[in-house]
């Protein structure tokens, strides 16, 4: 499994901003990294001044929502759906995106159960649970 450190994610979202604006092919990761950065126009000042957010700790007591962290969720659940891992995530997902306002909303949706699943793992000590996680998101669209 891949663990990039904290710098390499900020360096790999800035980077595909980066390039973006520079009109620089992208390849692989950054043209899924592009799209959720497209979706998030407020992350955008962020993104512009890699050296600033390098080392800035986005914490909860001070009000702040961790960019990097919220587009490595929408990442994350991208791959997942594309996969369809755990089995079944792109079920569940269907049926929340056929009750949601928007993709984006489902995508927030799933990210709040990815969010919930991982924050337990690591409270607990254990490996994350994948039905849990998709009880959680089947859970979300029904009425």
């Amino acid at each position: 499994m891949f663990a990039p450190s904290r710098e390499q994610v900020r360096q790999f979202f800035s980077d595909a901003w980066a390039k973006y604006r520079a009109g620089t092919p992208l390849q692989g990761l950054e043209t899924i990294a592009l799209d959720v950065i497209l979706l998030h126009p407020e992350y955008r000042v962020v993104l512009e001044a890699p050296e600033r957010a390098a080392e800035h700790d986005y914490t909860p007591e001070m009000g702040e929502t961790n960019p990097f962290l919220h587009m490595s969720l929408h990442l994350a659940i991208e791959e997942q759906l594309s996969i369809d891992q755990p089995p079944g995530i792109r079920a569940a997902f269907d049926e929340v995106l056929r009750k949601a306002d928007s993709r984006h909303d489902a995508l927030h949706t799933a990210l709040e159960c990815l969010g919930e699943m991982m924050w337990k793992s690591q409270r607990d000590g254990t490996a994350p649970d994948g039905q849990a996680y998709l009880e959680c998101l089947r859970g979300r669209h029904r009425p």
